[in-house]
């Protein structure tokens, strides 16, 4: 588990074509991996993946192709910066939200407005994730846990200040730049939790607002 408080970051190595999957490789010279081991998971603009081989300042995981189909993995190459975190532990303080490192889709900047201390990233979500992502609430992108400022549609707002632009890899975004997202994982589980005994009904459809309106949740 992660919480989207980016430590590092790194710089793509290597992609080296296995067959089935492709072997990674992220050097970091700012991620201390003093207490990393065989096993263990980073968190890679957002994706959990595991350490395979190591050494003071580099990492490599394999990467399956379906991960690299379903994430911005498909657009990196040697030489791409990603945001770093290594997996929390019991006595970590939380600074971010609950991040499973399981991207659930690629989302695409929109629109980059500067304000005087900050800057307005608009990001264009995949419909299916449009109900996931609500004002004040949180979502990770690239690895980075953010508060929604705004929704519209599908697309959503966030206020970006000067540090986290430094800090992470948002500074060099474009509009047009792919980002992973994750949505907030609670929002999942209610969503699962109101479909109550339809949820064990092989082809459950999920929550709509024929779902909302036979269960009384709308008032006519």
């Amino acid at each position: 588990m992660f919480t989207g408080i980016i430590q590092a970051l790194g710089k793509i190595q290597k992609l080296d074509n296995r067959g089935s999957d492709i072997r990674l490789t992220v050097a970091s010279s700012t991620l201390d991996m003093s207490d990393v081991a065989l096993g263990d998971s980073i968190a890679t603009n957002g994706v959990c993946l595991t350490v395979t081989d190591m050494g003071d300042d580099y990492y490599c995981a394999d990467v399956s192709a379906e991960t690299i189909k379903l994430t911005g993995f498909a657009h990196y190459s040697a030489g791409s910066v990603v945001n770093l975190e290594k997996a929390m532990r019991p006595t970590d303080r939380f600074g971010g939200h609950i991040v499973s490192g399981h991207v659930d889709g690629v989302g695409e900047v929109t629109q980059i407005i500067k304000h005087t201390d900050y800057i307005e990233f608009w990001v264009k979500a995949p419909d299916e994730l449009a109900r996931y992502i609500a004002h004040k609430g949180s979502i990770t992108v690239d690895g980075i846990s953010l508060t929604v400022n705004q929704v519209n549609g599908s697309e959503f707002m966030l206020w970006i200040i000067p540090h986290t632009l430094k800090e992470t890899i948002m500074g060099t975004y474009k509009v047009g730049t792919a980002v992973n997202l994750e949505v907030d994982v609670i929002a999942r589980y209610l969503e699962r939790l109101m479909l109550g005994e339809k949820a064990a009904e092989p082809k459950s459809k999920g929550i709509d607002m024929a779902f909302l309106a036979e269960n009384g949740f709308l008032r006519k």
